[in-house]
């Protein structure tokens, strides 16, 4: 059986090929009554447009390429899938390419997207970004890791991270460890400005005692070592409180308490960041502060298809996240 094509469409309908096209196109000259007419018989002929066809008419591909360092952190997974979705309200798709947060692989995979013809990319940058060079013509939006010299989307890391601190303030508690990211994360060292922000603006640090801070990546393994390094001293100088940079970070924190036998939120309380769906299903529940990613990813795709003014150079667009309220965070016991 030959494949329909849209000259059966249009010999049908009995008007051109550009009809036709016009309608698929949803094109503002075409009546209702045309449109219904023609679009019945695409129905009963079981008609699809080539896409390749319509991308070289046009020069639209109507993809969108996703760079991520990984797709096995939550955080990137939920930003792709709100991707997914907010491109398909506009008709597009979306490849998705990881990175492996080394420049090298990211610049390859920049080339292969434009190779493809995409219509835009998508860049969670790795830490190392600056030293690649990006195509010119072809739009990038930024988004996440906000770097020096670029502009681009994200959530209000530092005040986010400031919102969940003085969540424990609020609750009494003045030696707050914090768990921080790689020191060469642009978001790692915003969460922990928001972290001395909301210390400093509490009473400075000789409210907080003796330095409580760890670095860590922001996966499991590297939350509960953290948690360890924190929880590890006597109890009138271990942290009341811990804020963890990630939500991954947070729950291997919330291991290492229950290997210490240190019970939550009796005698420790634990505030995440980022919101990912596993933070709702721990036992005790997680505290988290909630970055707004389907409206960054939103963000991002209205504006490399020009639905969205694009944030200017150094001045990014920066969503606000909130606190989720969960069973981890609790006054402090006295000591």
């Amino acid at each position: 059986m030959s494949k329909v094509g849209i000259r059966d469409v249009a010999r049908l309908a009995g008007v051109s090929t550009g009809t036709v096209s016009r309608v698929l196109n949803d094109h503002p000259s075409v009546t209702k009554e045309l449109r219904a007419r023609v679009g019945d018989i695409i129905k009963e002929l079981g008609y699809t447009p080539d896409p390749s066809a319509r991308s070289m008419r046009s020069k639209v591909s109507r993809l969108i390429g996703i760079v991520i360092p990984d797709l096995t952190n939550p955080f990137f997974s939920e930003l792709v899938q709100s991707a997914e979705q907010a491109a398909a309200n506009h008709g597009y798709n979306i490849i998705v390419m990881t990175s492996l947060d080394h420049a090298a692989k990211e610049a390859d995979r920049i080339r292969q997207l434009t190779s493809r013809k995409v219509d835009g990319i998508i860049l969670v940058p790795s830490n190392d970004f600056h030293t690649i060079k990006l195509p010119k013509g072809l739009p990038i939006v930024v988004v996440d890791r906000l770097m020096p010299g670029y502009s681009g989307i994200a959530s209000d890391h530092r005040n986010g991270v400031r919102l969940g601190v003085e969540h424990l303030l609020k609750l009494g508690h003045r030696r707050i460890g914090f768990i921080s990211g790689p020191g060469d994360s642009v978001p790692a060292n915003d969460r922990l400005r928001g972290y001395l922000d909301a210390m400093e603006q509490a009473g400075g640090p000789k409210l907080a005692g003796p330095p409580l801070i760890a670095e860590a990546a922001f996966d499991y393994e590297s939350g509960r070592s953290a948690g360890n390094y924190l929880l590890a001293r006597a109890r009138n100088e271990r942290p009341t409180a811990i804020f963890a940079s990630s939500d991954q970070q947070a729950i291997g924190c919330m291991r290492a308490a229950h290997d210490l036998g240190i019970p939550i939120p009796a005698a420790l309380s634990i505030v995440g960041f980022d919101g990912i769906p596993l933070a709702s299903m721990t036992t005790p529940r997680l505290t988290t502060v909630k970055q707004p990613i389907q409206d960054v990813a939103a963000a991002a795709v209205a504006v490399l298809l020009n639905k969205r003014t694009a944030p200017a150079l150094d001045n990014p667009i920066l969503f606000p996240c909130e606190v989720l309220e969960g069973e981890t965070t609790a006054p402090p016991q006295p000591d």
